[in-house]
């Protein structure tokens, strides 16, 4: 049973490292859905394409107080870690999603979210 266990956990890391996961590889978390139906899913799947980003972690949509208003994304500056936020709005409401990275720093983190950006900007 260790050796199957062991295999699975080597198919595993070799399929982060290639960087090709699905969107469903990568999204994890307590909360699954994301705002924007298709077009939220489609800005989201972009963003798990790039080959440093390890893992995404929806939070809780929230409603702010103006109304009306297309689908926004935006990512937000990086922590320490290099980890990102991406910021996603939808008229009233917004949610934020945790970007882990495979980076260690903030300056690397930083150059992600400046190629996420331009990624988005030419999608929306």
């Amino acid at each position: 049973m260790t050796d199957n266990k062991s295999s699975l956990q080597d198919s595993k890391s070799t399929s982060q490292d290639s960087g090709k996961n699905s969107l469903k590889d990568k999204l994890g978390g307590a909360h699954t859905t994301i705002i924007g139906e298709r077009a939220g899913r489609k800005l989201v799947k972009l963003v798990s394409q790039h080959p440093e980003i390890k893992k995404i972690i929806p939070s809780v949509i929230s409603v702010k107080g103006t109304s009306g208003g297309k689908l926004t994304g935006k990512v937000l500056r990086a922590d320490a870690r290099g980890n990102l936020r991406l910021l996603l709005s939808e008229g009233r409401s917004y949610q934020e999603l945790r970007l882990v990275t495979t980076v260690g720093t903030a300056v690397e983190g930083d150059r992600i979210m400046n190629e996420l950006n331009e990624i988005l900007k030419k999608a929306l």
